[in-house]
């Protein structure tokens, strides 16, 4: 058999494996494993370096799979390159608990880099990767000592270029010159809907070059030397490159291809024989890989194998002249913190002026920075009013990798996203700031994130009413439970200084999602933690400020971030009535969510259902807390331009608020005969 026979062949396998696979499933997207397998075949047979045998070897190249519908051109590719996932996975497409499903899951599959589907989160993740790889390039690598040295490689589509995030995401790539990063654009000219000429006409060549891309064009997707003759140029240039290679959707498929009907559905019996009739390949046994195909795909491993056994031989070579530095990269690439972390934790002093939460988090980010090189954040175009600058530290750019500051400019999306990318592609720890009230332009990446249980960080600033005179757009109101509702994504709202210090330690310590940080643009005051409970127990999620009063509790009052003050001031006044009053700072629910049962009935005592909660926001949720029986004082309209503290009066955020809250549970306990 010739060379390109067998290439043939090879190529008409995944295209059948992942077409038979969702024919079975009677479900799924064949358009793209079909279109696209050709130029798929390329990249991985010719250029990624990949070993199946240890899927997280820190050098290897990433690939991802923006268009992430198309998963069974992945699934198949994976397969047959040798990593574990069976033949039997395979048929067991979109079935319950396979790991196969719908679209590639990041964690469930061996060799999958990030979960995919949304349009244009793979794209922009990938620049993320990008930037990781030449920062710790940058850190790492000594002369004669390349142990950074990869690609970030994708499959793009239509829909991914269309998507806002990909524009934003590509003009970043574009300034900061991210040349590891090679896209292959699947440019088949069809969406969902039908043609792309529907809505989408652009130059998408010229686009990617006015945002200083290299933008090559493949006429012919199936042409296998064309595909590799653009990788090379594409490794060869400082810019990044995006590859329009022009594809046929659901190739070979007698009367689908080229239209809608090939994208979403299974072909069916009839047009699916007729595809494989067309293309020279039996009707049975489905799911077929002949011998010959399997051995040729294999030869991906054993040069992965080699790859791998040469970079650790390599690494060995490397500690013995860069311990220290060896030690710090294999230390960050496993994603363990430094020792000495908690000890870098600052304390501050109560203090009844205080101060606002994002200065003080500031100072946290500082005290901890000279310990962890892999801490890397930046703000969208906000870094004085987010305070998220690491002093003495210089901008990432197309002039420094060296750097771990990112100016991401006004692209909040963007920058969640490339934190995604950051995380996932491993050694960095990102963080990224906004106004609270923004979150929503990046809540897919978010959303994502927490779906791929990724250590991610969003510093929240202004994060209320108390921002005051910029007024109701940037005054967040329905954020804090849009964010809460998000699964595995911890939303602390500290309430001083010394929340904000164990806050940012929790959030660095947890493995298990990521974290958002909401906190205030006015000051608060230092709590003085000799008469209160230490701040310690935010790692709790919620935990006992104090106890006032001779008796056990009556009432509980519970608040986060910058309200908690409110109800020191308030317990004080009830307890002086002779009331018992219970203090709750709150500022974590999902941490809360997390303790034993019995450490909340400890906390929110069971018992005692005269509970007042107060927050600088929506009232949803609340009442979860304070039961049935409780009162929630917060905002469910939007704000208004003014002095902060003029609103938080206009509004009802007061100490009188929850004073008044307070005498009518109490009064109805003593009507109702005290039902407890």
């Amino acid at each position: 058999m010739s060379d390109n026979e067998l290439n043939t062949q090879a190529i008409n396998t995944i295209r059948f494996l992942a077409a038979d696979a969702i024919q079975q499933a009677n479900s799924g997207h064949p358009g793209l494993p079909m279109g696209a397998a050709a130029m798929a075949y390329v990249l991985w047979l010719r250029h990624l370096k990949i070993d199946p045998a240890d899927p997280k070897w820190p050098d290897r190249d990433r690939f991802i799979l923006s268009a992430g519908h198309g998963s069974m051109l992945l699934y198949a590719l994976l397969h047959l390159s040798g990593f574990d996932l069976s033949l039997e996975e395979l048929m067991r497409f979109r079935q319950w608990e396979s790991k196969t499903p719908g679209h590639p899951e990041y964690g469930l599959t061996p060799g999958v880099e990030m979960t995919t589907g949304p349009l244009g989160q793979g794209f922009a993740s990938g620049v993320g990767m990008a930037i990781a790889a030449d920062h710790l390039t940058a850190r790492y690598n000594r002369p004669g000592f390349r142990i950074q040295d990869h690609y970030i490689y994708g499959i793009v589509s239509d829909g991914d270029l269309m998507e806002g995030i990909a524009s934003e995401a590509a003009s970043l790539a574009g300034h900061m010159k991210l040349g590891r990063l090679i896209y292959l654009y699947d440019d088949n000219q069809i969406s969902i809907d039908g043609s792309t000429d529907l809505a989408f006409t652009e130059d998408c060549l010229a686009r990617f070059r006015a945002y200083k891309w290299q933008a090559l064009r493949v006429e012919d997707g199936n042409d296998l030397d064309a595909v590799d003759e653009a990788l090379h140029r594409a490794k060869s240039d400082p810019r990044p490159s995006l590859i329009a290679c022009r594809t046929h959707i659901g190739y070979g498929l007698p009367t689908r291809q080229d239209t809608a009907a090939a994208h979403g559905q299974p072909p069916g019996e009839e047009e699916l024989n007729g595809a494989k009739e067309q293309l020279g390949w039996p009707f049975e046994p489905r799911y077929l890989i002949p011998d010959n195909v399997r051995e040729h795909f294999l030869e991906i491993a054993r040069r992965g194998k080699k790859q791998r056994k040469d970079w650790l031989d390599l690494f060995a070579r490397y500690r013995k002249q860069y311990g220290e530095l060896a030690d710090e990269f294999e230390r960050t690439d496993a994603g363990r913190l430094p020792v000495e972390l908690p000890d870098r934790m600052p304390q501050f002093a109560a203090d009844k002026k205080g101060l606002a939460t994002r200065v003080s988090s500031n100072t946290v980010i500082n005290a901890f920075a000279p310990v962890m090189p892999e801490l890397m954040g930046g703000s969208a175009d906000l870094m004085g009013s987010n305070k998220t600058q690491i002093h003495g530290e210089g901008a990432f750019s197309a002039q420094d990798r060296s750097s771990r500051y990112l100016h991401y400019g006004v692209r909040e999306h963007a920058m969640g996203a490339a934190m995604n990318g950051m995380a996932l592609h491993g050694g960095i720890i990102p963080y990224g700031g906004t106004f609270l009230v923004f979150s929503d332009y990046l809540r897919p990446a978010i959303r994502l994130a927490a779906m791929m249980k990724q250590r991610v960080i969003y510093v929240f600033t202004h994060d209320s009413i108390g921002l005051g005179e910029d007024g109701p757009t940037h005054q967040p109101i329905e954020q804090l439970a849009a964010l809460r509702s998000i699964p595995d994504l911890a939303v602390i709202r500290p309430a001083d200084a010394n929340e904000v210090a164990v806050a940012w330690l929790t959030a660095l310590e947890r493995k298990d999602g990521p974290t958002a940080l909401a906190l205030t643009r006015q000051s608060v005051p230092t709590l003085d933690r000799s008469r209160f409970a230490s701040a310690e127990g935010l790692r709790r999620g919620a935990y006992v400020l104090a106890d006032l009063g001779s008796k056990r509790p009556e009432i509980i009052l519970m608040a986060s971030g910058s309200e908690v003050e409110l109800i020191i001031e308030a317990g004080s006044k009830l307890a002086d009535e002779g009331l018992s009053v219970r203090l709750v700072s709150f500022p974590c629910w999902r941490l809360f969510e997390q303790q034993p049962e019995s450490y909340r009935d400890e906390v929110l005592l069971p018992d005692v259902s005269a509970r007042v909660a107060i927050e600088a926001g929506s009232t949803q949720g609340w009442h979860r807390w304070v039961g049935d029986r409780g009162a929630v004082i917060g905002l469910d309209h939007f704000g208004a331009s003014a002095p902060y503290q003029e609103l938080y009066e206009h509004f009802g955020l007061t100490v009188n608020k929850i004073l008044e809250a307070a005498h009518q549970l109490w009064q109805d306990k003593i009507i109702l005969g005290g039902l407890e």
